[in-house]
């Protein structure tokens, strides 16, 4: 049975640090073919990056969360160490809840790891499957890893018919310890830097997934894996392709190194591009190689966001990623109990108003009296659009924050807080709610202007990330 992509998503987050900044902190630059790469926000994770992507893959199959019934999420870095982010990237997606979760990590392989899956499941009784891959690796500051290491996410709606069938797949592994590992407990990946070792696991792995296709292809674009901007080039012979080829998918260069999200996003690209024929091999540490060969017939529906307009000095990058700041504060700030929040997860992840039956009014939180009637009133939920307008607006700046959101406030800086009327998917109703501003400064959130939401972390307490809509400028 054919496995088809209906709906490709991609995203990267806006901010981009070049090789010359590296270079004017270290004296060197250790990530060859790299010009600069994409870093994710003191708000964004894998989790929130998944959402970004998934989001757009769902928009450009035009599909509706209620029909996917099955989601795989891969990561070598998710968010937490021992936890399902299918489950809350399904709440967050308004998926249903009887759709089948699956989890990939542990492995830069891992995001065709969760493709070859999703295919497995269309073979089952799956009709509508959701593929995201999401990560942001980092390594020791004065390392080669950490000099490549990008950030973004990649998602695909799979069905049994569609524009782009996946017509061949194969795998291929061999025992290579030391190549690409992160120890329990260690938070930055590492390798054992022998170039000979690490090159030959390399191109051995993904020659060896190439020629077990049961077709040669005769691809127009290649996504290889990308731990930095030279070692796909290298695996050229291996794979059968030409380095022009490989330069057609590649978003290496731009974006850093992708980890999981490598080949799924270098794959959404050439199929955003028009390309008909995509040969996809991964590389994985240990090690092993997923191949794929994609055949396209007309236009993919796409929706990317991969863009940077946000240059980062590598201070402001040390910052961002949390290794500057000005320590924890004093005091513990507000405290909302995890039941609390779970409780308000329609709210916070689906925009979940409350219509009043004694008035009609909305209400948001749908929670307590009725903002208009004062009546203790049963609610009927309205999902709200995700779009708006502010009404009101400030800037929260240095050691003006709330205690909770300090640590966030110390990586990213000043940030804006504003009241902003949500519209009902018909349009012609608001409620007003308050929301953090992300994805931009504060001074480019005016009173009037429109507002989109999306999902990103609000902050850390107990051990457990709180995640939550803000607002950010609506795109065009």
């Amino acid at each position: 049975m054919a496995a088809a992509i209906t709906g490709v998503g991609a995203y990267a987050p806006r901010f981009r640090i070049s090789s010359e900044a590296f270079e004017e902190a270290w004296g060197q630059f250790h990530a060859a073919g790299v010009t600069e790469k994409a870093v994710p926000s003191a708000d964004e994770d894998a989790l929130t990056m998944a959402y970004e992507a998934a989001t757009r893959a769902l928009e450009a199959a035009a599909t509706d969360p209620d029909d996917i019934d099955w989601l795989a999420v891969a990561s070598s870095r998710p968010p937490a160490a021992e936890e399902d982010l299918t489950v809350r990237l399904g709440a967050m997606l308004s998926l249903s809840e009887s759709a089948t979760g699956q989890l990939f990590s542990g492995s830069t392989r891992s995001g065709t790891r969760a493709l070859w899956a999703g295919m497995d499941a269309l073979e089952a009784d799956t009709t509508t499957a959701l593929v995201v891959a999401a990560d942001a690796p980092r390594g020791d500051p004065d390392d080669g890893m950490d000099h490549a290491a990008g950030a973004g996410s990649a998602a695909f709606v799979l069905e049994r018919d569609g524009p782009a069938e996946i017509t061949d797949r194969a795998e291929y592994s061999a025992p290579y310890p030391g190549t690409r590992f992160r120890n329990s407990g260690e938070d930055e990946t590492q390798g054992l830097g022998i170039t000979q070792y690490d090159r030959q696991a390399f191109t051995e792995t993904i020659g060896g997934a190439v020629d077990g296709l049961e077709v040669e292809p005769e691809a127009e674009a290649a996504a290889i894996q990308a731990p930095d901007g030279k070692l796909p080039y290298r695996a050229a012979g291996a794979a059968g392709v030409s380095t022009d080829v490989i330069q057609a998918a590649a978003t290496v260069h731009e974006l850093g190194d992708l980890g999981a999200a490598s080949v799924p996003l270098s794959l959404a690209r050439a199929l955003e591009d028009g390309y008909e024929s995509v040969l996809a091999v991964s590389h994985g540490s240990g090690a092993g190689a997923d191949a794929f060969t994609v055949e396209a017939e007309g236009d993919v529906p796409a929706v990317t966001a991969l863009e940077g307009d946000d240059p980062l000095t590598y201070a402001e990058y040390l910052r961002q990623r949390g290794i500057v700041t000005t320590g924890p504060p004093s005091g513990g700030g507000a405290y909302v109990s995890i039941p609390s929040w779970r409780r308000s997860l329609p709210q916070r992840y689906r925009l979940e108003a409350g219509r009043c039956s004694e008035c009609g009014a909305l209400s948001f939180p749908p929670e307590g009296s009725c903002d208009d009637c004062g009546a203790l009133a049963e609610y009927e939920p309205v999902e709200l659009a995700g779009e708006g307008t502010i009404e009101a607006v400030t800037t929260i700046s240095q050691g003006g924050a709330p205690p909770e959101f300090a640590e966030q406030q110390a990586r990213s800086g000043d940030y804006a807080a504003a009241i902003v009327a949500l519209e009902t998917d018909s349009g012609d109703e608001t409620v007003s709610a308050p929301a953090m501003g992300t994805d931009a400064d504060p001074a480019d959130f005016s009173v009037g202007d429109r507002i989109e939401t999306t999902i990103r972390r609000i902050y850390t307490q107990e051990g457990v990330t709180r995640y939550g809509f803000k607002i950010r400028p609506a795109s065009e």
